[in-house]
């Protein structure tokens, strides 16, 4: 799955005026300049991990939102992820995934059910 930096951009730019922050105010937050900022907003650059995580933090959004639009706070926020990650691989490694995340899933619920 390709990341699109314009939708990425639009996402940040969301989230920055949903805190009330200008540009300025966000790029000298995270120690980048205005243009740069504006540049990633736009789609026109993109924007290290480092980076990425500060200003995640300081916008109080996952890196999942900005990068693909999930919210880690939906039930089903990587069924589609998973749907193409299955969707790209054989039918022999879409078992094995299943038969890993299987085990994990029961060695959870077995956890809760000691707690």
């Amino acid at each position: 799955m390709a990341l699109d930096y314009n939708v990425i951009g639009q996402r940040i730019k969301h989230a920055r005026l949903a805190k009330n922050l200008t540009q300025e105010d966000l790029a000298e937050k995270i120690d980048i300049s205005v243009a740069f900022l504006s540049r990633v907003e736009r789609g026109n650059s993109h924007i290290n991990l480092k980076r990425l995580n500060q200003l995640c933090r300081l916008l109080d959004v996952s890196e999942g939102y900005i990068l693909n639009g999930a919210s880690s706070d939906s039930t089903n926020y990587l069924d589609k992820e998973l749907s193409e990650l299955l969707k790209n691989c054989s039918p022999e490694t879409q078992r094995l995934i299943y038969k890993v995340a299987q085990v994990i899933a029961e060695s959870e619920k077995a956890d809760l059910e000691e707690s």
